[in-house]
């Protein structure tokens, strides 16, 4: 008994090779204190660049805006792209590499944070976007917001399968993300926004049925 829950253990935690490359299978795997490393300082200058456009209560307002934006990025993302699952061939591939293995490994902690090498040229290609979309006056407020959400969402993750809340809060993150895992996967793709999921009907809740 006690060698099968190791093993399952260790399948759990560690993760193969995603590439021959040592160097780019280095680069796959992050510890998960990078992006508060890059993130965060990138939040404060967007945050300040707002400041100097707008006043304070704008800032506020679109940061809270940006990280509303986030959410549902987040949710979107996860079950559009993430879950886009082909049968075999190149996309069968780009889907394990990008988010099958962690559903293979789920507890890898070098493989639960978007790596650099992916997360700045793509936070650099959505600021763009931004910047088009809400102006140089709007933009450097929402950017911080959407930012900070991705920041919380990584943590938030990182912290759900690593830790075992105590908090009525943290259980229910971890539960539904849980069941999304080792359930059903066709549900719960909110991660930090659980609420999108009731919104969207995805729920991982246990639901009752009438009699």
């Amino acid at each position: 008994m006690n060698d099968g829950t190791s093993t399952r253990t260790d399948v759990l935690r560690a993760s193969p090779p995603m590439f021959e490359s040592r160097l780019l299978d280095a680069l796959s795997r992050v510890h998960p204190i990078v992006p508060v490393l890059i993130f965060v300082p990138a939040i404060a200058l967007l945050t300040a660049w707002s400041l100097e456009r707008a006043s304070a209560l704008t800032t506020v307002a679109v940061f809270a805006g940006g990280y509303a934006l986030w959410t549902l990025f987040e949710y979107w993302l996860h079950r559009i792209v993430f879950h886009f699952e082909p049968d075999n061939g190149i996309g069968a591939r780009l889907h394990w590499i990008i988010h099958g293995v962690h559903h293979d490994h789920p507890n890898d902690p070098l493989r639960l944070v978007m790596p650099p090498a992916v997360s700045i040229p793509l936070g650099a290609a959505v600021f763009g976007i931004l910047y088009l979309a809400f102006g140089r006056h709007y933009a450097p407020g929402v950017g911080a917001g959407f930012f900070m959400g991705y920041l919380a969402y990584d943590m938030c993750h990182y912290y759900l399968h690593h830790f075992r809340p105590r908090g009525p809060l943290g259980r229910m993150l971890r539960e539904r993300h849980m069941r999304h895992h080792f359930q059903d996967d066709t549900k719960g793709f909110g991660i930090s926004a659980p609420y999108w999921d009731e919104v969207f009907r995805t729920s991982p809740r246990a639901r009752r049925t009438s009699q």
